[in-house]
């Protein structure tokens, strides 16, 4: 009888955790380029008591067996890649991806990072960094005598100069996809680094090759949908309520057994 105590205790840690990653998605639904996470989860190992398909006589088996479950497990968190919602900021150095593609951000600890977050800025050196001073990647720098900065769809980087009314251009902005961007391991701070399950990245020109394109003056918001994970809250909480009724009601039958035995 105490199985369906543990039971019920796999389903509460399970539907809490569920809880947690739901909380952070709304948490984040204002964050540039945020991706939300989904939960997936699994039934444990089955008490196998009948085995379907075991013989009863010696001309018959069983149609059906006796399988009794253990209870639920978490077994990863999923990154949902779909397009976010492209806002216009006006801002000349804020870039959204329209479609497939990440941009490549210089980690501090040397190692490539990939973000769908296009907030850049630049630094005392010209150099176009994120929110985080961590520089984009190809490393573009706008000279200090620069009029104008425009970036194509293209991710070309061209400016206006003093005295020349002709665009110059002074870089290239390339992006990144992945055979599998769910298996990007996310490290804080609207980056992801590369895993063996995300596949190696293949780099590319904007519009080209299925990449997506780039769009000046705009940011691509998160792409939580709200009432969706509000409605996804509420079922967790009566999958919650439903276990720990169920623990109390073993709870209850064991009491009884111990009173009136």
């Amino acid at each position: 009888m105490t199985q369906s105590l543990w039971v019920g205790k796999t389903g509460l840690d399970a539907q809490q955790t569920r809880l947690s990653i739901i909380s952070n998605n709304l948490a984040n639904a204002s964050t540039t380029g945020y991706k939300r996470d989904r939960a997936l989860f699994e039934d444990l190992l089955y008490q196998n008591v009948r085995q379907a398909g075991s013989k009863t006589s010696e001309d018959t088996e069983l149609p059906s067996g006796l399988s009794l479950g253990t209870g639920v497990k978490m077994v990863a968190t999923n990154k949902i890649h779909t397009q976010g919602n492209v806002l216009q900021t006006q801002n000349t150095y804020d870039m959204a991806i329209q479609g497939y593609g990440y941009f490549q951000v210089l980690h501090p600890n040397g190692n490539m990072s990939y973000s769908r977050n296009g907030e850049f800025h630049i630094n005392g050196q010209g150099e176009i960094v994120n929110s985080s001073g961590y520089r984009l990647q190809p490393q573009v720098v706008v000279p200090p005598d620069a009029m104008t900065v425009s970036i194509g769809k293209d991710g070309t980087v061209s400016i206006t100069q003093p005295g020349n009314p002709e665009l110059v251009e002074i870089g290239q902005i390339t992006l990144t996809m992945f055979q599998n961007p769910a298996g990007l391991a996310p490290i804080g701070e609207n980056l992801f680094f590369e895993t063996a399950a995300s596949g190696a990245p293949q780099i590319g020109v904007p519009g080209e090759n299925g990449m997506g394109t780039i769009h000046q003056g705009s940011l691509e918001g998160s792409n939580v949908n709200v009432v969706e994970e509000l409605v996804n809250m509420i079922e967790t909480q009566r999958a919650y309520e439903m276990n720990s009724k169920a623990i109390a009601t073993m709870d209850q039958m064991l009491q009884y057994l111990n009173n009136n035995t």
